[in-house]
């Protein structure tokens, strides 16, 4: 019998704890039933978990899952570290060897077999909760933003947020506070201002390229866009420039995880210019990991979608069809072609 391996593990965990899909619960269920070791490290999470189906469900806090996380990693480290003490003050001892001795010994090894066990499995499969939960949250802070930007739409006359541009305008200046409108985050920091939607919603959870930079509340009207690239990590359609009477078009595709292609931009006084690869042209946004992205669509529906396609034509939300170089003032030709931008 082979041993399991660390995806087998991390399998089992998310099976146990019910955050498999129907596919992968199928193949947890056939792996435990085929394999000696997936039944046994089955059988201890499941009666390790059985005393939480007495407890009353109550409302989780936003930050209860990253506390857990935290405080179970952290005692796992310093039980590793308690261990490794004990062995190496056991190994070091002058004693005569007695048979009490063996007997600690092996009950040594028992909790070092169990303390290697959670390590094995447990960790992993947090990491792996982590970024559920990450992807999870962020799928509802897209929503958020939904609701904040209908309510504007609402008290507007079914107009969106908008600001004023000349033909040419550049959309990738985020954080430029200059007279001109200089990128596409402005018109979206509108809803900032008017208190539609609050700061903190505009950067993802999962994001771990950069700092996380915090608007004070204080100086919010100081600003006419975000002040720094790192405080808003998400994408935002650019509209074709054609009259949509202010409406929002179901199914289309309006904000979504940070665009993997303009994650680094240049300075504001430099030249824009970047040019597709093959690896741009599949690469998914750095908030999950490459994992996938968060996509919010014109009905209100987010979706974390595996691969950049979307829509009947299989359209790539991050990019424009039929262009290969981009100078950062580009915008869709026709209404099928969605393009999430910076």
């Amino acid at each position: 019998m082979n041993p399991l391996n660390d995806d087998q593990k991390q399998l089992i965990f998310d099976y146990c704890i019910g955050l498999t899909s129907e596919e992968h619960t199928a193949e947890a269920e056939a792996l435990i039933s085929s394999n000696r070791q997936a039944a046994e490290i089955h059988s201890r999470l499941k009666a390790t978990l059985i005393p939480l189906d007495s407890i009353e469900a109550q409302v989780c806090p936003d930050d209860l899952v990253e506390n857990t996380i935290s405080f179970v990693s952290e005692h796992i480290n310093s039980g590793q570290l308690q261990l490794e003490q004990l062995l190496e003050a056991e190994q070091t001892k002058k004693a005569p060897i007695k048979i009490g001795f063996w007997r600690n010994l092996t009950e040594m090894a028992t909790v070092a077999a169990s303390i290697m066990l959670i390590v094995g499995v447990l960790v992993p499969s947090l990491g792996f909760a982590r970024q559920k939960y990450w992807q999870k949250k962020c799928g509802m802070q897209l929503g958020s933003f939904f609701q904040g930007l209908r309510n504007y739409t609402d008290d507007h006359d079914g107009r969106q947020p908008s600001v004023a541009t000349t033909a040419g305008a550049p959309w990738w200046k985020v954080g430029y506070q200059g007279t001109e409108n200089q990128s596409n985050t402005r018109r979206i920091y509108l809803l900032v201002l008017d208190k539609y939607v609050k700061p903190e919603i505009f950067v993802c959870p999962g994001n771990k390229s950069g700092k996380n930079v915090k608007i004070e509340p204080s100086l919010l009207r100081t600003y006419k866009d975000f002040p720094d690239r790192q405080c808003v990590t998400f994408s935002f359609q650019i509209s074709c420039g054609k009259t949509q009477g202010g409406k929002l078009l179901c199914r289309k595709a309006i904000m979504a995880d940070w665009n993997p292609i303009f994650e680094e931009l240049p300075n504001f006084d430099s030249t824009f210019r970047v040019h597709l690869d093959k690896k741009s042209l599949t690469v998914n946004s750095s908030n999950h990991n490459r994992r996938g992205q968060n996509v919010l669509f014109g009905d209100g529906r987010v979706e974390f979608l595996k691969t950049r396609f979307t829509g009947i034509a299989q359209d790539d939300i991050f990019t424009l069809q039929d262009t290969d170089v981009y100078q950062g003032d580009e915008v869709p030709s026709c209404e099928t072609d969605f393009f999430l931008a910076p």
